[in-house]
C-alpha cells in the first residue's frame, strides 16, 4: 500500500474534488492517511479565494520540502502535487519557485493525475496540467468510492460566466459547465447506496445549472432536484452556492413543493450598496435581492437564510457600509459568512482606485460580524423547545453521543444516539450553545426515520 495524504483548502467543491482524487489514485495502490509524515504522495488541493492564499501554500510547501528531504535520506521518496485554484493561477511559476513540487494540476485537469504520475515515473522531472476540459474530467472520473457518509457533496456545475470584479473563479475554473442529468443521478444513486441520506449539490453558480437531460434538452436545477428526490435512500437535498440572478420561479417553487429540499438557502449578496454592487459587477440591485428574498419566504415561510458579505471593497464609503448593515437588519440571517476584501491578482478590482485601509476594513468587519452573530443567536434561540428532525452524521466527543444537523444546517449534539448514525430522528432542542445546539432524542420508534 502507498500512503496518500490530501490536504484540502477552501470550499465544499474542493472537498468533493479531494475525494475524487483519492478515488482516482486508489487503483494505483494509494490509500489515504491522516498525516503527511511518511506519506508516499502529498496533494495540496488549494483555494485562491482567501487572502494571501498563495503565500500560505508556499509556506506549507516549505514544511513539506523538509519532510521530502528527510524521507530521501532514509531511502524513501515523496511525491508532492499541488492541485486546485492556486495551482491553476500559479502554474509553471510554482514549479520554478518551489523545487520540491513534482506535479501541478488545475481543478479541471485532476482526472489526469494517474497519467501524470506514470509520466513522472518514466521520465522524471516535473508535470504541469492546467487546461480547462471540464466535460472530459467528469467523463474520466471513476465511480465514487471515498467520502460516502450520511451527508455527501456532489458537484453538478462548475465555472462562472458572471465575472464579478473581485473574483478569480472565471480564470481558475473556467466558464460555466453543467454535468448531464444522467451522470448526476447515477452518482447520487451510488452515494445513496453507500449510505448517503443527504446530498448537497455544488457549483460556483449552482442555480445556473443547465445540464443536458435524457431527451437532450437542458434541465434547470429545480427539475434536477425533483428527479433526485426520487432516488432511493435519499431523504434530504441542499444546494450551494447560488447567484441572485439565477433564482428562477421554478427553483423558488421547488422550495415549496419538494419535501426533500431542506428549508435553507445560501444566497450571497456581498454588499447592501447598489453603488458597490455595480462596481463588483454583481448584475443585480439591492431591491432585486430583497424582492427575491420576499418571494422565497412567501413560498417557504420557515426557510432559513444565509449569505456572503465583503467589506472594504475599493471605494466603499461609510454610507455604503451602513447600507450593508441595513440590508442585514431587513433580511435577518440564520447564518452568514463575512470577509475583508483582499485583492486577487489579475482581477479588475485589484487595480481599482480608492483601496480601503486595513484598519477601516477591520472595524467594518467587526461591526458586521457582531450583527450577524447576534442574528444567528436569535435564530437559534427560536429553536429552543422545538422538535426538529436531525440527520446523525458522526460520533460526538462523549461516549454514546452523536453529532447531527437539523434541516437548518445547525449542528446538534445528542447523548445516547450513537446507534443512530446514518439515520434521521426527531430531537427536542433543549439547550442553545455558542456554536451548536444540544437536544434529547425522542425515544418513540415512530419518530425514527
Amino acid at each position: 500500500m502507498k500512503k496518500l495524504f490530501v490536504k484540502t483548502y477552501g470550499c465544499q467543491m474542493n472537498v468533493y474534488d479531494s475525494a475524487r482524487m483519492v478515488d482516482l489514485l486508489a487503483p494505483l495502490g494509494y490509500r489515504p492517511v491522516e498525516t503527511a509524515d511518511g506519506a508516499d504522495m502529498v496533494i495540496l488541493n488549494t483555494c485562491d479565494i482567501r487572502e494571501k492564499a498563495a503565500e500560505k501554500i508556499y509556506s506549507e510547501l516549505g514544511r513539506l520540502k523538509k519532510l521530502k528531504e528527510a524521507r530521501a535520506k532514509s531511502g524513501g521518496a515523496m511525491t508532492i502535487a499541488v492541485a486546485g485554484c492556486v495551482a491553476q493561477a500559479e502554474g509553471a511559476e510554482m514549479l520554478a519557485r518551489q523545487s520540491a513540487v513534482d506535479l501541478v494540476v488545475g481543478p479541471q485537469s485532476y482526472h489526469r493525475l494517474p497519467e501524470m504520475i506514470a509520466k513522472l515515473a518514466r521520465e522524471g522531472g516535473h508535470a504541469l496540467e492546467t487546461d480547462f476540459p471540464a466535460e472530459s474530467k467528469f467523463d474520466a472520473l471513476p465511480e465514487q468510492e471515498s467520502g460516502a457518509g450520511p451527508a455527501a457533496f456532489l458537484t453538478v456545475q462548475e465555472g462562472c460566466d458572471k465575472f464579478c470584479t473581485f473574483c478569480v473563479v472565471p480564470y481558475t475554473r473556467g466558464s460555466e459547465y453543467s454535468r448531464p442529468v444522467d451522470s448526476v443521478i447515477a452518482e447520487a444513486a451510488t452515494l445513496a447506496a453507500k449510505g448517503a441520506r443527504e446530498i448537497t449539490l455544488l457549483g460556483q453558480n449552482v442555480n445556473a445549472y443547465r445540464g443536458a437531460g435524457p431527451d437532450g434538452e437542458p434541465w434547470t436545477l429545480a427539475r434536477l432536484i425533483e428527479a433526485l428526490a426520487h432516488v432511493k435512500g435519499l431523504r434530504r437535498l441542499r444546494y450551494m452556492t447560488s447567484h441572485p440572478r439565477d433564482m428562477s420561479d421554478d427553483l423558488i417553487a421547488a422550495h415549496r413543493d419538494i419535501e426533500a429540499l431542506m428549508p435553507y438557502l445560501h444566497l450571497p449578496i456581498q454588499s447592501g450598496s447598489d453603488r458597490v454592487l455595480q462596481a463588483m459587477n454583481r448584475q443585480h440591485s439591492v431591491d432585486d435581492y430583497l424582492r427575491t428574498i420576499e418571494r422565497v419566504r412567501t413560498a417557504r415561510p420557515d426557510i432559513a437564510l444565509s449569505s456572503d458579505f465583503i467589506v472594504g471593497f475599493p471605494g466603499e464609503t461609510d454610507a455604503d457600509f451602513e447600507a450593508t448593515l441595513s440590508v442585514v437588519r431587513k433580511v435577518g440571517y440564520a447564518q452568514s459568512y463575512s470577509f475583508k476584501y483582499s485583492a486577487r491578482p489579475g482581477t479588475p478590482a485589484a487595480a481599482a482606485p480608492k483601496q480601503i485601509p486595513d484598519d477601516v476594513k477591520d472595524a467594518r468587519l467587526q461591526a458586521l460580524q457582531s450583527l450577524l452573530v447576534a442574528q444567528q443567536g436569535t435564530f437559534n434561540a427560536t429553536c429552543a423547545g422545538r422538535v426538529l428532525s436531525v440527520l446523525f452524521e458522526k460520533p460526538g466527543r462523549k461516549a454514546g453521543q452523536a453529532l447531527g444537523r437539523t434541516p437548518y444546517l445547525q449542528p446538534v449534539h445528542v447523548d445516547g444516539a450513537a446507534q443512530l448514525i446514518g439515520q434521521i430522528a426527531d430531537v427536542r432542542i433543549e439547550e442553545i450553545q455558542p456554536n451548536s445546539l444540544k437536544g434529547v432524542l425522542l425515544r418513540e420508534k415512530a419518530l425514527v426515520h
